[in-house]
């Protein structure tokens, strides 16, 4: 089963763990790493590396992260480089994680990808994009 590490910023993965595990239970092949104020880039690459290594079989691994070009973000990307079948998802938010790991199995890290990216687009709205989407749907009644 593909691999997944959520890392963010101060208790950004941990955080968004706990609601998962809430919502999902507690999932297999999932590592979250917070980057608090007090860690270093040296610290989180050390953390990471250890996180691939655990998880680290012969299928892909998936890293989600918070911000494009944050730390976490970039020891990722460094890591996701260093070999084949591995992505980095940035702007992670707690429906991307929920649906893509339930959606996982089966997946290579490049399916993932694509998935999560659709998943992520459709998953930004707004209370009155809703609403409208919900008036689109209703049928309009035939007039006499």
């Amino acid at each position: 089963m593909l691999g997944i590490i959520l890392t963010g910023h101060g208790g950004f993965a941990s955080g968004m763990e706990k609601a998962m595990k809430q919502i999902l239970g507690e999932q297999t092949q999932f590592i979250a790493i917070d980057f608090p104020e007090t860690s270093t880039t040296a610290q989180l690459t050390s953390q990471l590396e250890h996180a691939v290594n655990t998880l680290d079989s012969n299928d892909d691994l998936v890293f989600l992260t918070d911000l494009l070009g944050g730390t976490p973000f970039r020891v990722a990307s460094t890591l996701a480089m260093q070999k084949p079948g591995r992505e980095v998802i940035t702007g992670t938010n707690l429906q991307l994680l929920l649906e893509m790991v339930l959606e996982r199995e089966g997946l290579s890290s490049e399916d993932f990808r694509l998935q999560a990216l659709e998943c992520g687009h459709r998953g930004l709205t707004s209370l009155v994009d809703e609403l409208g989407r919900c008036r689109e749907e209703v049928p309009a009644e035939e007039g006499i």
